[in-house]
């Protein structure tokens, strides 16, 4: 059984998600929501967001990013030249590092990891550098620990981010196209020896044909795996 201690985490569809700790404050992860398909209507309007982790900078993962931090002046956490980006935005409180760093803000604690994966931002008609795709390992208050993987494909060394930090909980893209499919997520779940997984980034679009049921099937020898098949909308708590 996973354990949140207290904290719930809620799939928005898609990549995104919304981490609500004990004491209430909000975690936004990959904030494309108000035009995101898979997104539930009733969970487009936000009240609040206290911190905003970004794992790289194309239109499905970041294009509430303004719009959001204006509104909400949240803590964000992005690779330096998405922040940096985001700051000729008008955008405040955006805290730019780089992999293998780890910043604490406001209760939880993140962790840059690598992804294998690119990082154009569409401004405008041009697509601009927004430095490279990563993943985090969070730490959430109660000391639950997080793996969101962003977009990417399996590479080795999803072994040393296991030995390192241990994640209880993967959120892994399995759509395949644009990212690594049920194939190679059953093989990152065995290098990152996490006991529970979130499937995401899939059914999006036609093209993310990578199902929950494939990664069952391909995963069913581990044993005391539990794959959190969630529905956009539904949460963990």
């Amino acid at each position: 059984m996973l354990k949140t201690r207290g904290n719930k985490l809620t799939w928005l569809g898609h990549a995104a998600f919304k981490i609500t700790t004990a004491s209430g404050k909000v975690i936004l992860i990959d904030p494309w929501i108000a035009t995101n398909p898979a997104c539930p209507a009733e969970m487009k309007k936000l009240e609040r967001v206290d911190t905003m982790l970004i794992t790289h900078g194309h239109f499905d993962h970041i294009a509430d990013a303004v719009e959001l931090g204006k509104n909400f002046s949240p803590q964000i956490v992005a690779i330096h030249e998405t922040c940096a980006w985001l700051g000729s935005k008008g955008v405040k409180n955006a805290s730019g590092m780089n992999k293998g760093g780890t910043q604490k803000t406001g209760e939880i604690e993140a962790t840059m990891t690598h992804a294998v994966h690119s990082c154009g931002i569409q401004d405008g008609d041009k697509i601009i550098y927004g430095g490279e795709a990563c993943g985090y390992v969070i730490r959430l208050p109660g000391g639950m620990t997080i793996y969101h993987a962003g977009d990417t494909a399996v590479f080795s060394d999803m072994k040393l981010i296991g030995e390192l930090y241990k994640p209880e909980l993967a959120l892994l893209p399995i759509g395949d196209f644009y990212t690594m499919g049920p194939r190679e997520a059953a093989l990152a779940i065995r290098l990152l020896g996490a006991m529970h997984v979130i499937p995401m980034h899939f059914a999006t679009f036609p093209e993310l044909t990578g199902s929950p049921e494939e990664l069952k099937r391909l995963t069913q020898d581990i044993s005391g795996l539990e794959i959190h098949a969630l529905k956009p909308g539904e949460s963990v708590e």
